[in-house]
């Protein structure tokens, strides 16, 4: 079984809340292009799913929700949620490079600041599972494909071109492993995994009155 899962965020899950809600642009993306459809057959995995905002979100508007994570605490307090508020989605303790999904079982995966904690070893495998277990047809979303030369880059102990871990400043610091892109090896990684129609976008601000920078890639790509 692959291991692309950081123990990290095991201890972060442990001791802090950790997203409650789903973002602006995943929000977004699933009412464009699945609000329209039959929601209670309409399969979406929210992949390294953590506390459940996003497999809670699903759940709430009507979908077949999945999730996953390598964190026990996190899916444990996601089910648990669900479970208060009368919610259903499958949950489960797992890694994003060795799925446990038939092929082509999903309409939709759902990556909210998953991919970018690994390796680009890493980062291959699981992009090819994403596509694997997509029908003919769906979508992989991906927002938090955090940018080169956003604060924090290039600090901490650099494993690869672009990756570093245990990040010393900045949103990001001591969030483990960290891979940042750039729009070339987007389209490269994703091309390369099989995706077509590769759409990014990016979204940049600033935090504590201008102090940090923080810039990320938003990806939406299609299996043909």
């Amino acid at each position: 079984m692959g291991k692309s899962f950081d123990e990290i965020w095991e201890q972060i899950h442990q001791e802090q809340g950790w997203g409650n809600y789903p973002s602006e642009e995943v929000i977004r993306f699933v009412a464009r292009n699945f609000y329209k459809r039959d929601r209670a057959v309409t399969r979406l995995l929210d992949a390294g799913c953590g506390a459940g905002a996003v497999t809670w979100y699903l759940a709430r508007e009507g979908f077949a929700a999945y999730g996953f994570d390598g964190s026990r605490t996190a899916v444990r307090r996601a089910e648990k949620r669900l479970r208060d508020e009368g919610l259903g989605a499958l949950l489960m303790v797992g890694d994003a490079t060795n799925l446990i999904y038939s092929d082509e079982f999903f309409d939709g995966v759902i990556d909210s600041a998953m991919i970018n904690a690994n390796t680009v070893e890493n980062i291959k495998l699981i992009l090819r599972e994403c596509r694997r277990v997509l029908k003919k047809g769906g979508k992989l979303f991906s927002t938090g494909l955090f940018r080169v030369g956003m604060t924090g880059y290039g600090t901490g102990e650099r494993l690869e071109e672009h990756t570093y871990r245990e990040i010393t400043e900045g949103a990001l610091a001591h969030r483990g492993t960290v891979h940042f892109f750039n729009r070339p090896e987007i389209l490269e990684l994703w091309s390369e995994a099989g995706f077509e129609d590769i759409l990014i976008d990016s979204v940049e601000r600033t935090d504590q009155g201008g102090a940090v920078s923080i810039s990320h890639f938003i990806v939406e790509a299609v299996k043909s």
